[in-house]
Formats: C-alpha cells, structure tokens, sequence
C-alpha cells in the first residue's frame, strides 16, 4: 500500500525549506532531529505550527522538513509557508482559512546589498564641507 505524502517549498529571506506532510500525530521533525532541539525559541515553534491552528489539523499530521539557509526565524517562516502550501494539497477547501490568516503570502523582504562607496547598504560616513 503505498504511503500518502504531501509536499510543499516554502522560502524567507534566504531560507528554503522544503516539507513533507504524513498523516500521523503531530511530529516535527527538521533535518533529522526533533524540532524543539533544532529550533530553540519556543515562539519560533508556535510560528511553525500556525498553518494547523488556522486550519484545525493540529496533531493530524507528523511533518518531515529538510531546510537550509538563513538562521532560526528566516528557517521557521519558510517552514510555515511550506507545511501551509502542503496543507493546500492535503484539502483545496483550506485555502481560505490559510489566505484569511496571511499564510499563503511568500515574504518578499530581502537583505539589501551593500553599495559601493558606503561602509553597508545605506550607512555612509559624516559628510563634512570643508
């Protein structure tokens, strides 16, 4: 019998994380190790989980997520995007209730680049006249 599995990418800054839902208790598993030992903050924990609670499929599924990039918050909003877009794929009805709460939106902010001339993106030494 073949195992059924939802996917979904989810990006944030330069973090991408890519999530495999299973039908079975509410585990998390991120790069093979549970996530309140990955991710340290519990806050960022309460981020990941977001898509269930808007949804109500909390503990429904076990979530298997292979993630690389960025640090802990950029990580966990890629994370949320991700299992959100697996949750699409789960049920179409879900759509609402996910686009309702702000979590089918792909954060486009970026790390501005440091221009030449200026010591970061916008930071320049004191101009002086004379």
């Amino acid at each position: 019998m073949a195992k059924v599995q939802y996917f979904g990418t989810g990006r944030r800054k330069t973090s991408v994380a890519r999530v495999q839902l299973v039908p079975g208790t509410g585990k998390i598993t991120v790069n093979k190790k549970d996530v309140e030992e990955y991710i340290p903050h519990a806050e960022l924990i309460q981020v990941i989980n977001q898509p269930f609670a808007a949804t109500d499929t909390m503990g429904a599924y076990d979530v298997i997520v292979n993630v690389h990039g960025g640090g802990y918050t950029g990580q966990s909003g890629a994370i949320r995007l991700g299992i959100a877009r697996a949750l699409l794929n789960v049920d179409p009805d879900f759509r609402a209730p996910l686009k309702r709460a702000g979590l089918l939106t792909r954060d486009s902010r970026m790390v501005e680049r440091k221009k030449p001339g200026l010591k970061k993106a916008r930071k320049a030494s004191q101009f002086s006249k004379r």
